[in-house]
């Protein structure tokens, strides 16, 4: 790893994150997941990776040599040599385990014949995006999901409300004609955290005949290490899938925390609710709740407390199937 290549806020932070994807046409996947997967525990790499026959994604977090020991592996797979990396810093484990899965897609579209390795929109580098969103012939898209734009979003840009990304094919399909008009289609930017969602968005709309489809590269998180804050058009803070919950300029750890009843993040406003109970409910998910579900909540979270006073882990049990809880970092929209 390249100290040149760290954003300020990594340098000094005890543990390095690693935000990355590549598509990759590996001939077998499901290979390079036992290798992978020895090499982050021997390193003590915490996080998820996905991978699939069209690449891998995901964001991994632990000290800098380890780090660099598993982008060294990532870099040595067949196709992945030009692979790009987010890196950012935190000020402990973000994540709780390690996780290298086999899916049939690194993020999930589910739209068959999309393929960003045959086509794919034009890329645009963070210090030019501003200029091409602020146009007033650009159309700026979110491709995110609902609740990641409710924390931030370019000024402008249209939020299509998709609670996945799965569902982000049929609403271009139901709103197209609204978008795009009956003259001269008019230019398509779309943005999301880390890039690959645009990488299948804009693949997927030059599919569906568009023309002019660019996207950013490397994502809000690229552009937040990149831009300065007095010149940039980002608004809020930049929703990430860890214990962080939330970045923003120059990728420093943001304010926002997760409600771990419902998953939604909480400003410090939705905190002062008095709906609020750390651990148990939030003013979103309150009036879903029961008691007796609470009750479970408050003991999973003492259990918790309890655990981290120990210096231990504490993995928490869905209270309701005895599940263990989905965390953030298990969502394959890493990036």
């Amino acid at each position: 790893m390249n100290p040149a290549d760290l954003p300020p806020t990594a340098h000094n932070a005890p543990v390095c994150v690693a935000a990355l994807y590549q598509f990759a046409p590996f001939a077998d996947h499901a290979a390079l997941r036992a290798p992978l997967a020895a090499l982050c525990e021997a390193e003590g790499i915490k996080g998820t990776l996905l991978l699939a026959h069209e690449g891998i994604n995901g964001t991994i977090a632990g000290t800098h040599s380890g780090i660099s020991c598993v982008i060294a592996h990532i870099r040595a797979l067949p196709g992945c040599g030009g692979l790009e990396v987010k890196y950012s810093g935190a000020r402990e484990m973000p994540f709780l385990r390690m996780k290298v899965r086999l899916k049939n897609e690194i993020v999930t579209m589910g739209e068959p014949g999309t393929d960003p390795l045959a086509t794919v929109g034009t890329y645009v580098a963070p210090e030019d995006w501003n200029a091409l969103i602020a146009d007033p012939a650009t159309i700026v898209i979110d491709t995110r999901n609902d609740y990641e734009v409710a924390i931030g979003t370019f000024k402008g840009a249209i939020d299509p409300e998709t609670a996945s990304f799965r569902e982000f094919p049929q609403w271009f399909r139901e709103h197209r004609e609204t978008l795009l008009g009956q003259g001269k289609a008019p230019r398509v930017a779309m943005f999301c955290t880390g890039g690959i969602r645009c990488e299948k968005s804009t693949a997927f709309l030059k599919q569906e005949g568009v023309e002019e489809v660019f996207h950013l590269k490397g994502g809000i998180l690229k552009y937040l290490e990149t831009v300065k804050p007095e010149d940039s058009l980002w608004q809020g803070e930049c929703f990430v899938f860890d214990s962080r919950v939330s970045v923003g300029h120059g990728l420093e750890q943001g304010d926002y925390s997760l409600c771990y009843a419902c998953r939604v993040p909480l400003s410090a406003q939705d905190r002062a609710s008095p709906f609020y109970e750390e651990g148990v409910m939030c003013p979103h998910c309150h009036a879903a709740r029961s008691e007796e579900q609470r009750e479970r909540y408050r003991e999973r979270h003492r259990q918790q407390q309890l655990a981290h006073a120990r210096g231990e882990e504490h993995i928490g049990v869905n209270p309701k199937s005895g599940a263990r809880e989905k965390t953030s970092d298990e969502s394959p929209d890493a990036g």
